[in-house]
């Protein structure tokens, strides 16, 4: 487990990341107890910009919104290979961030339905550790 550039990642952790797995994201709640959820997640390297798109009103879209931004960590694990991105995160409606965010997680999911709340939670990514 080493700390890694967000913005230099190696080959292989890269490759991990555009392969299709799951993975979850973790949330701090006002309470200091985490919230873990299920999520499909994308990452542009050259932005260090990690992605989760959702709806307006999941609880997770809401709470980052009502912080203004928040801590979190978002963890793929496949067997032995594994990465976890942190940093912070912060929650847009922006028509343009959208329809990037469902581009790319079309490309490493499957192409989402269609829905008129989503939203994108955009994570700034400032640490990464793994092993793939």
């Amino acid at each position: 487990m080493t700390n890694l550039n967000p913005r230099d990642l190696p080959g292989p952790l890269l490759d991990f990341l555009t392969e299709r797995h799951l993975a979850t994201l973790t949330i701090v709640k006002a309470d200091h107890t985490p919230h873990v959820t299920p999520v499909g997640v994308t990452y542009e390297q050259d932005a260090g910009l990690a992605r989760v798109i959702t709806w307006a009103g999941s609880w997770k879209a809401k709470h980052v919104a009502s912080l203004g931004s928040a801590a979190v960590a978002v963890c793929t694990v496949d067997r032995g290979r594994w990465v976890t991105m942190s940093g912070t995160a912060t929650v847009t409606s922006s028509p343009d961030a959208v329809d990037e965010a469902v581009r790319r997680y079309a490309e490493r999911y499957r192409q989402p339905k269609e829905r008129n709340d989503r939203v994108v939670i955009e994570i700034d990514v400032q640490r990464v550790i793994g092993n793939a």
